[in-house]
């Protein structure tokens, strides 16, 4: 195959040695009319800045020269922001990939084998439930159970993860079986009961067996510790010994528990089963912990030492298997001789399973976990998504072309383990690299492995291997290859975004900045791409901007005469958006969902983010890392499947919402009330037409300070202290206009 494809219509393919192909690729047929719109509509940009400019040049009084300097600057956010985009749109590409010849080309025992990472940090917060659910999808994978090791991180240290992964151990030996024998599509027990699926005999037996598991799991976990009636062997009462050795309040040493040994243990039907690998690693308070990235990188090592399969999977704790195939489908392009010598990872998409019909939160992320994505694909191919990526093992060892050699042979992506899993040396080896101190004065996080210096370690890791020469490839199937879940309440939605937007900053103004390092490093497209999500954060300087100087300036009858202008660029910009969108498999109430939540992080997790990371730049202050949480509350939970919002939370990023949206709603009320009275609004339709917009938007607020009871309801607090703040924010305006007023009179 040669270069991606940057135009035209054309499907490329595949094949080896004269055999069907393994997959094709082929640019989609909107390209040519987001190239025509582009031209178009930078011309418009350049309009509107050179009326801003020209404004700045002669201005009639001071207020008004610091109001269109604020407006000048956000519209430079929004162009730069806008012109990002633009490389996502010029050359995107989908692929369609053909696992029913892989087998043509080469034998099932030739499969290269499989190293599984998923990681969880805190049982109450990622429920062990969920984690036994994960890594049984991917132990009944379609594919040879000799060659797949699942490595389960448990950061939090906890006993309760522990027992989850004995009990789920135990379930497999039925569960894979049961799955092989009936061809189940839904490898994860929960997700398969869920549908229904005991029509049989069989399926009834194997749903009990699975429901006596999960109700010892979920009454461990709320007595919060294993008591010696959930112990079934003296195996499991040694692992527990031994955990408790190991573990105190603040610091623990490593715990390595192989609780499956795929050249051994076999299911009840008499095959073998897959590796099952419980790591926690070890854990000091003298010592950095680089959060995901430092437990990823201890399952790097650790899997090099006890299995060092070619290809690694990276899953959330959360994210399920829903297609047994997965594995098939990126093998097409990891065992693909003309893809695979420069090719670091093939990344899957992230789907999400209980989205509310109309996905009031944005979890979908349609741009991007798919939309721009593809645009990525034409270029050098996507960013790495966190979660649903296959690695070949030797893209975290350095270049294509040039391997950064570890500290200890054993651990090169080369090295051939041949002894088994539990075996004294390889043991001894393991808890050796999951030591705290192993990493101190090397290469880990810097050359190799994962790589440190952000909260945001997938997009920092997948950034750095392209600026190497490694190239990725994205895969999106028809059916979704994994499931996830996604906050439902809109205080765990807006920290996840705040999170996210720290750790892209510490990449947007570090030396790797994809601004300076990645434009030298990847060429201008792809940079221009990487930069894009880096500086996501500045999103919250125009976005915050229009949402209160406009309004601000009605309220003060200040007039804006470029209205038909500042229309186009409106409509252009959202009009394009929606087209994508809808492209992409989107509804138009989920469209509406994705821009109105774009607007709640501007003002919220993108303000306070902001704040926090450039508070850590500046030495004043620190942050760290806070999982999402993965509990289901039930009313919570009937709340956010009827659409409702839920702002019962206490938080500082509720009251600037409420801000904006008071401020909103007492500028269009006045601007309604001059038309009722016959007054001219000459030149504030611009104001007129964003404040209407943005009250629009801000409906579930309204909702949630005036109209509803139950616990979801805008704290009075977050009211109180939003209406005393729109006062003063108002009572200013009047004062710096009114000033205006006096230096036009001299």
């Amino acid at each position: 195959m040669g270069a991606h494809p940057q135009g035209g219509s054309a499907i490329q393919v595949t094949s080896i040695g004269g055999h069907p192909p393994l997959h094709t690729v082929k640019p989609l047929g909107r390209t040519l009319f987001n190239r025509v719109f582009a031209a178009i509509y930078a011309l418009s940009i350049l309009a509107l800045l050179f009326y801003h400019a020209k404004t700045l040049f002669y201005p009639t009084t001071l207020v008004y020269f610091s109001v269109t300097l604020a407006l000048l600057i956000s519209d430079l956010v929004l162009t730069f922001f806008w012109v990002s985009t633009q490389t996502f749109r010029m050359f995107p590409v989908c692929r369609k990939q053909f696992p029913e010849n892989l087998t043509k080309i080469m034998e099932r025992s030739d499969f290269p084998a499989l190293d599984v990472f998923i990681c969880t940090a805190d049982p109450y917060k990622e429920p062990p439930i969920g984690v036994v659910n994960t890594a049984l999808s991917v132990m009944a994978y379609d594919y040879p159970t000799e060659k797949i090791s699942v490595y389960v991180s448990d950061d939090g240290g906890s006993a309760l993860t522990l027992f989850a992964l004995m009990e789920a151990a135990k379930f497999a030996t039925h569960w894979l079986p049961f799955c092989k024998k009936n061809n189940v599509l839904e490898r994860s027990p929960e997700a398969y009961f869920e549908l229904n699926h005991t029509c049989t005999s069989e399926a009834v037996n194997i749903k009990k067996v699975y429901e006596s598991m999960k109700v010892k799991v979920e009454q461990v976990l709320e007595r919060g510790k294993v008591d010696d009636e959930y112990i079934s062997s003296d195996q499991e009462r040694e692992a527990f010994n031994k955990w408790t050795r190991n573990f105190t309040r603040q610091d623990h040493a490593a715990v390595i528990q192989v609780l499956l040994d795929a050249s051994k243990d076999k299911d009840i039907a008499g095959y073998l089963m897959p590796n099952l690998i419980y790591v926690s690693r070890e854990k000091s308070k003298a010592s950095p912990h680089h959060f995901k990235a430092g437990a990823l990188n201890a399952l790097l090592r650790v899997s090099g030492s006890m299995t060092n399969a070619p290809i690694i999977l990276t899953l959330d704790c959360d994210s399920l298997s829903n297609d047994p195939e997965t594995p098939l489908r990126a093998m097409c392009y990891l065992c693909d001789p003309a893809t695979r010598p420069q090719l670091a990872y093939v990344q899957f998409p992230q789907i999400f399973r209980g989205i509310n019909k109309s996905d009031i939160y944005n979890a979908e992320f349609k741009r991007l976990y798919q939309i721009n994505v593809m645009g990525f694909d034409g270029l050098s191919g996507p960013n790495y998504l966190g979660t649903g990526c296959f690695f070949q093992r030797r893209a975290f060892y350095g270049s294509p072309s040039s391997l950064a050699s570890p500290e200890i042979p054993d651990l090169a992506p080369d090295y051939i383990v041949d002894k088994p899993v539990q075996s004294q040396s390889v043991l001894a080896l393991a808890h050796q690299v999951a030591s705290c101190n192993y990493e101190s004065r090397s290469n880990w996080g810097s050359k190799i492995g994962f790589r440190y210096g952000s909260l945001s370690e997938d997009y920092h890791t997948g950034f750095r291997m392209q600026c190497e020469g490694w190239k990725s490839i994205f895969c999106d199937p028809d059916r979704p290859a994994f499931l996830g879940d996604v906050p439902i309440t809109l205080n765990d939605a807006l920290n996840q975004q705040k999170r996210w937007s720290i750790g892209l900053l510490e990449v947007g103004f570090s030396k790797y900045s994809p601004a300076t390092f990645g434009v030298k490093a990847l060429g201008l497209s792809m940079g221009l791409a990487y930069a894009q999500s880096a500086f996501w954060a500045m999103w919250s300087i125009p976005i915050t901007a229009y949402a209160f100087l406009p309004q601000l300036a009605l309220l003060n009858k200040v007039s804006e005469p470029w209205f038909f202008l500042y229309a186009f660029l409106f409509l252009g910009a959202y009009g394009q958006d929606f087209l994508d969108f809808i492209l992409a498999g989107g509804s138009v109430q989920r469209w509406w969902s994705d821009q109105r939540f774009w607007i709640i992080r501007g003002l919220s997790s993108y303000v306070f983010g902001s704040v926090e990371f450039f508070l850590k730049f500046l030495g004043i202050s620190a942050f760290g890392f806070n999982v999402t949480s993965k509990v289901v509350d039930d009313e919570q939970s009937r709340r956010y499947g009827q659409g409702i919002f839920e702002f019962g939370a206490d938080t500082p990023m509720f009251v600037t919402l409420t801000v904006a949206a008071i401020i909103n709603l007492s500028s269009l009320a006045l601007g309604l009330a001059e038309v009722f009275r016959g007054n001219s609004l000459d030149g504030l339709f611009v104001q007129m037409f964003i404040s209407g917009f943005a009250v629009v938007n801000s409906w579930p607020i309204y909702e949630a300070i005036a109209l509803r009871n139950d616990k979801g309801k805008m704290p009075l607090k977050t009211s109180i202290i939003a209406t005393l703040l729109a006062g003063t924010l108002y009572a200013a305006s009047c004062f710096i206009f009114r000033y205006r007023e006096e230096e036009e009179l001299l």
